[in-house]
């Protein structure tokens, strides 16, 4: 695990924390992935086990490609991918051992920082998923996302107004605004405990400078 500096936690990092507490039940926040790697065009797919051909595996098939998740939290999607050439996780939040124990056996890098702090280049895909409400500045992180990668892979709830945890009301327009794109889906879901408003997609958008 890596940590790029001291980080300051914010009052919304506070209810973060309380909200995974141990991080022992996530069951109630993972199931939600299934729909948020739908939406963002992620394949969920079987494979036999290269040791043991006669047991099948299942995950998101990344051939091959690094990816950035920022804001993946302690259960990041990532855990549920395979054959990717690099994973890293970015959040601020400095998770129990266990939980930076079980990346490191994933492969999958963990970085204790802020997204608007995140300084990577050089990855195929970033990942944004239920994650902007809580950052200080979102525009920043996707500023960042879209300097880090060559495609931006993001889930973000909308219309709702700010409240603890989330001091953010994001919009379908400012969405767009910040990502430079007229792509995207708005849609309203009521899946495995997704209930809501949400814009979502795939964004192949041109690199600010």
């Amino acid at each position: 695990m890596k940590r790029s500096k001291p980080v300051k936690i914010e009052p919304k990092d506070t209810f973060e924390i309380a909200f995974w507490g141990n991080c022992v039940h996530t069951y109630h926040e993972e199931i939600k992935h299934f729909v948020y790697a739908r939406c963002m065009g992620l394949i969920y797919t079987y494979y036999p086990d290269p040791k043991y051909p006669s047991i099948n595996r299942g995950g998101f098939d990344l051939k091959g490609k690094s990816v950035l998740d920022i804001g993946g939290g302690p259960v990041s999607m990532l855990l549920k991918s395979h054959n990717f050439s690099r994973g890293t996780v970015a959040d601020p939040i400095l998770f129990p051992q266990w939980v930076q124990d079980r990346y490191r056996a994933a492969n999958v890098e963990y970085v204790c920082t802020p997204g608007e702090e995140i300084g990577y280049f050089g990855y195929d895909e970033a990942w944004l998923y239920n994650v902007l409400q809580h950052t200080e500045d979102p525009e920043r992180v996707i500023h960042n996302a879209r300097r880090a990668a060559k495609v931006v892979r993001l889930f973000e709830w909308i219309d709702i107004p700010a409240h603890d945890g989330h001091p953010h009301m994001l919009t379908e327009q400012s969405l767009r605004k910040w990502l430079k794109t007229d792509a995207g889906v708005t849609q309203h879901i009521n899946d495995s405990g997704c209930v809501g408003r949400a814009f979502f997609g795939t964004f192949h958008v041109r690199k600010p400078r």
